[in-house]
């Protein structure tokens, strides 16, 4: 990754020129080290600086506390908000000029706090548009199920999980699969994260008017074949996307819940009829993502199978001895990891289900439905890459529940 970084839009005066070239070194730190955060914190006593890497934040040699409030004003200038709000929360973008020419976008937030403005900088990675599915982590019958299900000319698919946990890439990995010319694709985000050509975006704009409810009441006029809606966060929005499932479009979109069969309950608290469920939903796929293990220097360990069959593996995977790998650290990596790769629950709607979703079963009826048809559990997904060597035992027991 480049190193070096044009100067920003804004002007400064002569005593501001260390705030905008400590500004400059932090950002090229943060892009070359692979950060998708930066997090500017004032303390009580000191300004705190730390990089989200691979999803663990890392801290940085704090500035001296005198530059919080100038560092403040020239983040806020260059996302072009309004450098005298400290009272109230604001949201902007940027753009990083790159040497070679292209420019890698960062999304700003601003939140106040009891001891002055926390700045959170989110690095808009351009290689997630070129992602495609199989580089995501999914095990060959999940992908399957997946590609299966987003190949249907009508349904819904749903993709489920906390903040960070990879969902927008898995969207744009399914988008790249169905973008042609003869497809009509339009999608609502907030934000739009990465461009996709080809592909016709909508950014939310509530103050405007323009949420997600009416975009897709608007894609609904426009042909479309495809429509991709950034998260359903309530009634409306889910009822219209249900609808245009229904009508002959295939419609992709987000949750934020722990597990797939966690989003059913969720649409039903929502409002959303059963009878509606069963004839719209195809398919929900839930993820996390986990930290690799460095491939040059893991380190060969022997787990007894009942260790991996008390975290939950199936029987079916544990057959003798299980060997498997431990972090260790070296120079080209962090603590023994690097990179991460994403665990997946591919939950498709079967014909029990959709009588157990009409019955309004519980959450956990629907999930022991899905392991009797073969459907693994996040855990028991992310212990397969354990055995795999993809990723380490206790980072799996981390990242899931049992």
């Amino acid at each position: 990754m480049p190193t070096s970084i044009a100067p920003g839009p804004a002007s400064s005066g002569p005593e501001d020129s260390p705030v905008v070239a400590y500004l400059d070194q932090i950002l090229a730190q943060a892009v070359r080290m692979g950060a998708s955060d930066l997090h500017f914190e004032p303390l009580e006593h000191s300004y705190r600086i730390r990089l989200r890497i691979d999803g663990e934040l890392r801290e940085m040699p704090a500035p001296a506390q005198a530059l919080k409030d100038k560092l403040a004003s020239r983040i806020k200038v260059l996302s072009h908000l309004d450098i005298a709000e400290k009272r109230l929360p604001q949201d902007g973008r940027m753009k990083l000029p790159m040497p070679e020419g292209a420019a890698l976008d960062l999304r700003v937030s601003t939140l106040p706090t009891l001891l002055g403005e926390k700045l959170v900088i989110r690095i808009l990675s351009p290689d997630a548009s070129g992602l495609r599915i199989d580089q995501l982590g999914y095990e060959e019958e999940e992908q399957s199920r997946l590609l299966n299900a987003i190949r249907q000319p009508h349904g819904m698919v749903l993709v489920t999980g906390p903040t960070g946990s990879g969902k927008t890439q898995s969207l744009y990995a399914c988008l790249k699969v169905l973008n042609a010319p003869e497809v009509n694709i339009a999608t609502v985000e907030d934000p739009c994260e990465i461009h996709l050509p080809g592909v016709n975006q909508v950014h939310v704009h509530e103050k405007a008017g323009l949420t997600f409810a009416v975009a897709l009441r608007a894609f609904l006029r426009q042909d479309p074949d495809v429509l991709m809606v950034g998260e359903v966060r309530d009634l409306e929005t889910a009822d219209i996307a249900i609808k245009a499932s229904q009508t002959g479009h295939l419609v992709l979109s987000t949750l934020h819940t722990n597990d797939a069969p966690s989003a059913l309950t969720r649409l039903r608290n929502m409002g959303i009829a059963p009878y509606n469920l069963v004839s719209s939903v195809a398919l929900i796929t839930a993820q996390r993502l986990v930290r690799r293990l460095c491939p040059h220097c893991k380190q060969a360990t022997t787990f007894a199978p009942q260790r991996l069959r008390d975290a939950g593996l199936p029987e079916r995977f544990l057959q003798g001895q299980i060997s498997t790998f431990q972090p260790v650290g070296c120079a080209q990596c962090h603590k023994g990891f690097t990179g991460r790769t994403g665990i997946f629950q591919v939950m498709p709607l079967s014909e029990m289900m959709a009588e157990l979703i009409l019955q309004e079963a519980s959450t956990s009826a629907i999930a022991q439905q899905a392991q009797r048809e073969g459907v693994l559990t996040l855990r028991q997904s992310g212990l397969r890459k354990v055995i795999q060597g993809i990723t380490s035992l206790e980072e799996v027991l981390g990242a899931t529940n049992s």
